[in-house]
Parts: structure tokens; C-alpha cells; sequence
């Protein structure tokens, strides 16, 4: 591990006003900016539309990019991103220096820095929480850290990493969720419960939760950067609909819309009162099928009874049946970008793979060889977003062409990935969100009992590739590796990519200071009102 980063083109388009048509692509929305540094007044409410409720806030147990949102506000991590994709120190007090060929790490821990809960955050803490992460049962950090042979804590407040063997996704995870310390008396107090009490060091503490409504945040009084924190609270409403979303945004209930579809950023383009971020992703989204996932996420792979996981030939039947780029083009308005791989081109080891067309008479073919008769029943499930079913039915209606009854299972989102997690599904429309290194997009998700291998994937080949790449530290290699791995994953059609979405955030035009970067978080830290307007009415709810 070495403390460097792939080398991601990021683009943030700030779009003031105009009116786009249908095709308009996502580089042409407007004067790219990276930032809104417009000075800002104290004080004030902020709500923010989220498009699905955030999981359990519980960094050891998250799994949700809405969640990752939440936690941007409250729960800060070893080390973060900056504009530019390059990391950076956030609770690390300087960049963590490797020794003994790549197996050791020591990193510096920043003093004078205090939990939300008023206790002190030091070596110790940071060492609880990476244990915690690293071990925690149905941990969704576990796979990030399993390299981990051991946490020590050094004089001068420092926290040394024992690793089993060089592991360069480290510094990456570290400044994801693996690396976000918490409060070892919230953890001690609450146990289980931690996600119902969370505390961490951050701008905001948690305040309040309704299930399926809100989120409540309060500035938090013990940060170390408060001074510079303008909001009194931040406000996540759960709005799955899109134009719903968008409606708050214009009657003053909500100043963020967090992931906006294309058609409402559409709608957005015209308003003069409102203004539009959209970054790349490094993520994916896409089609897991369960293969192998018959007694849940940690658990060996065992017999799926499905059309889908008894043969690859069905699988790749499915897969043959779909186009991805009328998908775009149907679903998402041309305003995203197809995908056949976990890692974006535009990362350092990132490749551009061709992406298989429609065929529908291979696709017929294949069904004929394994023995298909009639039309093979497949349930779909899906969010019951009105973006996620327009996509499902789009699935729907293409693979019915190739002999495949598309039946689809609306789910409310959170629920979904409960359901994927116990490996109560045949196949499960959900992506991710993305990551800095590569490893991040695929080890937990296609390696054998990976914290987050849904479709219950086992293969030798894939799982030695995959320590490859976290062995491997030259970058050629690495982009090689991954490159094979993506062909590897591919061949059993587990896992079927499908789009890379872009990051659209609109807000009213009385906000500023908002930050969002190629991870596609919602940054507030620094954000708050120009004047005027100031949240109240949405705080009134």
C-alpha cells in the first residue's frame, strides 16, 4: 500500500440556468466548476431529498450510498477525498508511512479532536473501531480488512497496522467507511444498538430518526472545525419519487435533491432557481443473480433452485438479452453511460471493455442447449422507485423476446438489500456506488464469502486474481489484473453490469458552500444560505 491513488478525470458541472433537450449529454450541462465558494451566513436549516432511506447508521454494518451521505455530515473517517480524488488526512494527522515491504503502517492519529458524545478521540478509539470493523459478525467492512493481521497502539499517539501480506486497497478503504472511528463508550453503552445512538466525530451529531421519514442532525458543539460549520441542523428526508423530490425543492420544504434522475434534472435545467452539480461515478449498477446464496451474506455457497443459477448457459441467455444501450436511452434518457465492468475506464486501472450487444437468437440458442422449455420464469426484484421500475420493465419486455417471464418484485429499498443479504431473491437489481481503488468494486462482491457477494459467486480463479491485485503495487500490473478480472467475473454472469450513473445533485440557488466529488457524497461542512431563505419552513414539518 502505498499512499497514492488512481488518477480519476473528475468533472463537477454547475449548471445556473438553460433549458436542455433529451439528448443532452452530461458534459454539457454547464460551466464546469468544482466548487461554490459564495460566502454564507450562520445559521439556518438544510433539507436534503434522499431518493431511498439510508440503512443502519452503523459504519461497520452500512452498505447504502444514501447512508454514506448521512455519514459525511457526522462520522469522519481516517482519511478523505478531495476535489481532485487525491487522499487526503482527515482524522489520520498525516499520511501513514509504510515499512517491512508493504506489511507495516503506522498512522499518525490528529489530537485535540472529541467524539460527538463529549470522550476524547485518540489511538485507542481509532484501534477499537478498526477491530470492530474487522470483526464485527455480518460486518460489511470485514473483506476490506481482512489483510489485517493485527491494530496496536504506538507512543506519541499513533496506531500501528500488522498486515498478513502488502496490501495496496488499504490507504482506499481508509478513507471510506472502514476508516470511520467511533465512540468506544457509544459502542460500549449501546452495543447492537449503536446504529439507534451513533456517535462519531463530525460537523453534525445525530438528533433524531423516524424510520422512513427523516433523519435529524444538530451541529455539533465538540467538533474541531465548528467555527466553520454554518448550519444549526441538516435535515435527510426520505422522497423516493423523483418529482416529488424536485416539488420540495421549488415550495421551499427541501433545498438538496440528492440523486436526480435525468428526467428531473431535465425539469431542473429550466428553472432559473435552481442549480444543478453532476460529477462521474466510480461505481456501477447492474443485475446480481443468485448463483450461489442460499444461506446468506459470511456463508458458504450452497444449491439456488432457479432457472438462473442451475446453468451459466441460462444466465448468459438473460444477459444476451438485454441492450444496454437502449436501456440508457429509454430508462435514463441517454444521460448515463453503459457498463460491462466493475471498474470505471476512468480510473488509472480502469479499461474500456466492449460491451456485448443484443442477441437475442444466441440468446434463443442457448435456451435450446440447456434444456429450456416454455418461457423461463425469473423474479426480479427491484426499488420501487418509479426510475427502478421503468427499468424493470424495460427488462421485462427484453428478455421476453429471448423466452424469459420477467416477474417484478417492487421492494422499498432498504428491505431489498435485507432480502439480498439473506439470499431471499433470483436475481436483485442493485449497483454500488463506487470506489478509489479498484479492489473496492470487486473483492467484497465477487470473492468467495465477501462481505458483500450477494450472488453467493465462488470461483478459485477469480479469488486468486483478487489477491493479485491486492498484492500487486505497479500500476500497469495491477490495471492488467483487473482487466482479467472483470472478464473472469463476467464469464459467470453472476454478477451483469448494466450503467454507470452520474451524480446529479440539484439545490435552490440560496445555498452554497455544498461540495460534490467523484465519490457522489453530498458534502455540507462548509454549507449554508446566501441570504433569505434559511430552511425554516422545512424545519416547521
Amino acid at each position: 500500500m502505498r499512499p497514492r491513488v488512481p488518477a480519476l478525470v473528475a468533472v463537477l458541472a454547475l449548471t445556473v440556468s438553460g433549458c436542455a433537450s433529451l439528448t443532452t449529454s452530461a458534459t454539457e450541462v454547464g460551466e464546469v466548476r468544482m466548487r461554490d465558494d459564495r460566502s454564507v451566513r450562520d445559521g439556518g436549516i438544510l433539507t436534503v431529498a434522499l431518493k431511498s432511506d439510508p440503512d443502519k447508521l452503523d459504519p461497520s454494518l452500512g452498505s447504502t450510498l444514501v447512508g454514506r451521505t448521512v455519514f459525511a455530515s457526522m462520522c469522519q473517517k481516517l482519511y478523505d477525498t478531495d476535489a481532485k480524488n487525491r487522499i487526503k488526512p482527515q482524522l489520520a494527522a498525516g499520511m501513514p508511512e509504510v515499512s517491512d515491504d508493504g506489511r507495516t503502517v503506522v498512522i499518525p492519529v490528529r489530537r485535540g479532536v472529541r467524539f460527538s458524545d463529549g470522550t476524547t478521540m485518540d489511538a485507542d478509539a481509532v484501534r477499537t473501531s478498526l477491530l470492530r470493523h474487522r470483526d464485527l459478525p455480518a460486518s460489511a467492512r470485514a473483506s476490506e480488512l481482512k489483510p489485517v493481521k493485527s491494530v496496536d497502539t504506538l507512543s506519541g499517539n499513533r496506531v500501528r497496522l500488522r498486515l498478513k501480506e502488502p496490501y495496496e486497497p488499504l490507504l482506499g478503504a481508509l478513507a471510506d467507511r472502514s476508516g470511520m472511528v467511533m465512540s468506544p463508550r457509544a459502542l460500549k453503552k449501546y452495543g447492537e444498538d449503536f446504529a439507534a445512538h451513533p456517535s462519531c466525530v463530525g460537523p453534525f451529531r445525530f438528533a433524531e430518526r423516524v424510520t422512513g421519514d427523516r433523519i435529524v442532525l444538530e451541529k455539533d458543539p465538540h467538533y474541531y472545525g465548528a467555527d466553520d460549520v454554518h448550519l444549526d441542523k441538516v435535515v435527510y428526508r426520505t422522497i423516493i419519487d423523483g418529482n416529488v423530490r424536485l416539488a420540495n425543492l421549488r415550495s421551499g420544504d427541501a433545498q438538496v435533491s440528492d440523486q436526480t434522475a435525468p428526467l428531473e434534472v431535465q425539469s431542473a435545467l429550466t428553472d432559473d432557481k435552481l442549480q444543478l452539480f453532476n460529477s462521474p461515478t466510480l461505481g456501477y449498477q447492474g443485475l446480481t443473480v443468485n448463483i450461489g446464496n442460499s444461506r446468506g451474506l459470511g456463508k458458504p455457497p450452497g444449491k439456488v433452485d432457479s432457472a438462473l443459477a442451475r446453468d451459466k448457459r441460462i444466465r448468459e441467455a438473460f444477459a444476451l438479452s438485454l441492450d444496454r444501450k437502449l436501456i440508457n436511452e429509454i430508462v435514463f434518457q441517454g444521460m448515463y453511460d453503459t457498463a460491462c465492468g466493475p471498474v470505471a475506464p476512468s480510473s488509472e486501472f480502469g479499461s474500456k471493455v466492449r460491451c456485448p450487444g443484443r442477441d437475442l437468437k444466441r440468446a434463443k440458442q442457448l435456451l435450446r442447449e440447456a434444456g429450456a422449455k416454455g418461457r423461463v420464469p425469473v423474479e426480479l426484484t427491484i426499488s420501487n422507485t418509479v426510475e427502478d421500475m421503468r427499468l424493470g420493465q424495460v427488462v421485462q419486455a427484453m428478455a421476453k423476446d429471448a423466452g424469459f417471464d420477467v416477474r417484478l418484485r417492487p421492494t422499498e429499498f432498504t428491505t431489498l438489500l435485507e432480502h439480498a443479504d439473506k439470499g431471499d431473491f433470483e436475481a436483485v437489481s442493485v449497483g454500488w456506488s463506487g470506489r478509489l481503488d479498484p479492489a473496492g468494486n470487486v473483492d467484497a462482491f465477487a470473492g468467495t464469502l465477501g462481505s458483500e457477494n450477494r450472488s453467493g459467486l465462488s470461483d478459485k480463479g477469480i479469488d486468486r486474481l483478487i489477491e493479485d491485485g491486492r498484492r500487486t503495487a505497479a500500476p500497469e500490473k495491477r490495471k492488467k489484473i483487473y482487466r482479467d478480472l472483470t472478464g473472469a467475473i463476467n464469464d459467470e454472469y453472476g454478477l451483469i453490469y448494466l450503467y454507470r450513473q452520474r451524480n446529479y445533485v440539484v439545490t435552490t440557488k440560496e445555498v452554497a458552500g455544498l461540495r460534490v466529488y467523484g465519490d457522489g457524497l453530498v458534502r455540507v461542512e462548509n454549507a449554508g444560505y446566501t441570504g433569505g431563505q434559511d430552511g425554516k419552513k422545512a424545519s416547521a414539518r
